[in-house]
């Protein structure tokens, strides 16, 4: 494996900076000796030891992003921007399709763009490789479809991670594994009331995700779809359970069926990450105990000021 050392300052522009995912990609190119940018619509709630562009990436002109890449000097750009959930459609389209087309457009050096697992659709239990079939079901895995064809198609230099379903420190509250560490953080004796918890699906801590983008951009490959998954298929209901136990609260979860909802995208998920390993020299290193602890430790810390303030009310 050749790889791209950032020996000598190699500079990586990180776009969707201020995201969940964004976020750790950012701080790990730093600790690995790059010089970062990020752009992102709005800036951190907190400070950061690299300079973020505001910039609203769904409506710049390709001209606008190249100015950047240029001023930065990137010699890698990091798409990590996107959209999952609380938008339309057509949103998930400008934002998960279309940026990518006009980022491509933009000519930057290298792309390394993050797809997901729901690109692929249901998938077999023998394994999700790089080689099965895409058929996505949802507006969000198709638009991140057509994304990931926008570099691929494109010939451009670059690689596209179809990332597994993220936890860690700072998952967004608008996620299964977010809502309810917020619930038990928030100190709510309330029953949690869920969807039925039928799905075994793939997790991957978010700290590896970031691992994975660094070890993307200093190699030589290109023209790639790479799987970045935990490898495992684990029951959602086991990891709702784990996290009641992990938080020592006697939360009782009540899995009843949504009126009107529609049924899981893919009942069974396991990603196979064989390739990430022989091509990238990566492989997760955190268990989805560290992830579910320290997940519920950052939820706790976004609950206290809340809870603080409404204790002096």
């Amino acid at each position: 494996m050749t790889l791209r050392r950032p020996d000598g300052g190699r500079a990586v522009l990180v776009l969707g900076a201020s995201g969940f995912v964004g976020g750790h990609v950012c701080g790990a190119f730093e600790r690995a000796g790059w010089r970062v940018a990020g752009v992102a619509r709005t800036r951190p709630a907190t400070a950061t030891a690299y300079e973020i562009h505001e910039l609203d990436l769904v409506r710049a002109e390709p001209a606008r992003i190249a100015q950047l890449i240029r001023d930065h000097r990137a010699d890698v750009v990091v798409n990590a921007a996107g959209a999952v959930w609380g938008v339309s459609a057509d949103e998930m389209d400008l934002c998960n399709r279309d940026l990518v087309q006009r980022l491509v457009a933009a000519g930057p050096p290298r792309l390394i763009q993050l797809g997901s697992v729901h690109e692929y659709g249901p998938a077999p239990r023998t394994g999700i490789t790089e080689s099965t079939p895409t058929a996505p079901v949802t507006p969000y895995g198709r638009s991140k479809l057509a994304g990931a064809r926008a570099l691929l198609d494109s010939g451009a230099d670059g690689l596209v991670l179809r990332v597994s379903n993220v936890s860690g420190p700072g998952t967004s509250p608008l996620s299964l594994l977010g809502m309810v560490a917020g619930h038990l953080a928030g100190g709510s004796t309330e029953p949690l009331r869920l969807a039925p918890l039928l799905a075994h699906r793939d997790f991957l801590d978010v700290r590896d995700v970031a691992d994975a983008v660094v070890a993307a951009a200093a190699s030589e490959a290109t023209g790639l779809v790479v799987n970045i998954g935990g490898g495992e298929a684990t029951s959602v209901r086991d990891l709702v359970a784990r996290l009641v136990e992990l938080s020592g609260r006697d939360t009782r979860i009540v899995e009843a069926p949504v009126a009107g909802g529609r049924p899981p995208e893919a009942e069974w998920q396991r990603m196979d990450i064989v390739l990430a390993g022989t091509l990238l020299g990566w492989r997760p290193r955190r268990t989805l105990d560290e992830s579910l602890r320290d997940l519920l430790s950052s939820a706790v810390r976004a609950a206290a000021p809340t809870m603080s303030a409404s204790a002096h009310r």
